[in-house]
């Protein structure tokens, strides 16, 4: 009968990051042999891994790096199924190790990062590996690299959510903590795109559509049930990208119309136009306030654009891409 040492034990535990039964009853199956005792708790990963394939992994933990010039970032996010992993230390030092992993070698995407060698296997089988001494669904489910000439970073309490900010800093000094605060609002607002002209036309228009159509119904339903609360307009427009030069024109012949009808005089149209224009772009952008990081209101400052508080920190700095990664 084979002797199972805990020095072996310990050795396969520290390798893999199984559980001490686990690791005992491998080396027990392979006979005390080391590689056969990996070979068997990989089989049990990917057992494992195929019965919870279709299982939600919604917790997990983010990590973000950056390279000491700051021009150079990695980001990723290991999910897992339940808090109570995500929160154990092991498995945070395991995605940590993730980090360092894709830091090093600067992987183009996740599936050139899952392939990268690491502790004996790759990335790819020691998830299925660690599937199976956890008996949870682990995957890295986000995984982005970032380059530019200045990088900000920002992880949420917690490290559920992470972002990435490649910007241009406008020559001031104190760029590194402005655009951590806009790392710090994309982590909050969640916006997908940085520009309305990112977006694609027929999504833009279907976006559109829902839009005034759940308007409408809420005015409806504010009437039905009596809510008294003032009937919302429902806008023509929803992004940006949809206000041509025409449509601009037409909406500022029509506000000078509403004014010759009011009676007001045209001497003080000037100082009236613009804020109607003002307030009719932002009546019928409504898809950009909620997707575009440029056009939604500022976290630190709601009384202005994230644009326009860039454009107030420095005339030339810009953000020129993001990333957010979040689990849950």
């Amino acid at each position: 009968m084979t002797t199972i040492s805990a020095k072996d034990v310990g050795a396969l535990r520290k390798a893999t990051g199984a559980g001490m039964m686990d690791c005992k009853e491998a080396l027990k199956e392979s006979g005390g042999d080391y590689e056969g005792a990996l070979d068997f708790l990989r089989k049990k990963g990917q057992k494992v891994a195929a019965k919870r394939a279709d299982r939600e992994a919604n917790e997990g933990v983010v990590v973000a790096m950056t390279n000491d010039a700051g021009n150079v970032g990695v980001i990723l996010a290991v999910s897992c199924e339940t808090d109570f992993v995500a929160k154990n230390e092991d498995f945070i030092a395991f995605t940590k190790d993730l980090g360092q992993l894709a830091f090093d070698n600067l992987p183009a995407n996740k599936e050139e990062f899952v392939a990268l060698p690491f502790d004996g296997a790759t990335v790819s089988e020691k998830l299925i590996e660690r599937t199976g001494t956890i008996g949870e669904k682990i995957e890295v489910s986000d995984y982005f690299k970032v380059e530019g000439d200045n990088i900000a970073t920002y992880i949420h309490a917690g490290s559920k959510i992470g972002v990435l900010v490649s910007y241009k800093d406008g020559g001031k000094d104190d760029a590194p903590q402005f655009f951590r605060n806009v790392a710090m609002h994309i982590a909050a607002m969640n916006p997908s795109i940085l520009h309305p002209s990112e977006f694609d036309p027929e999504f833009v228009t279907k976006e559109t559509e829902a839009l005034q159509a759940q308007i409408r119904a809420e005015n409806e339903l504010n009437e039905k049930e009596n809510l008294g609360k003032p009937q919302k307009n429902v806008p023509l427009y929803a992004s940006k990208s949809q206000l041509t030069p025409e449509v601009m024109a037409k909406a500022e012949e029509d506000i000078k119309e509403q004014l010759r009808a009011e009676g007001k005089p045209e001497k003080i149209w000037d100082k009236i136009i613009p804020g109607k224009l003002d307030r009719f772009v932002a009546d019928n952008t409504l898809l950009d306030q909620e997707r575009c990081l440029l056009s939604q209101f500022y976290a630190l400052d709601d009384s202005m654009t994230v644009e326009s508080a860039i454009k107030d920190f420095s005339p030339e700095a810009e953000v020129v891409e993001f990333k957010r990664v979040a689990v849950g």
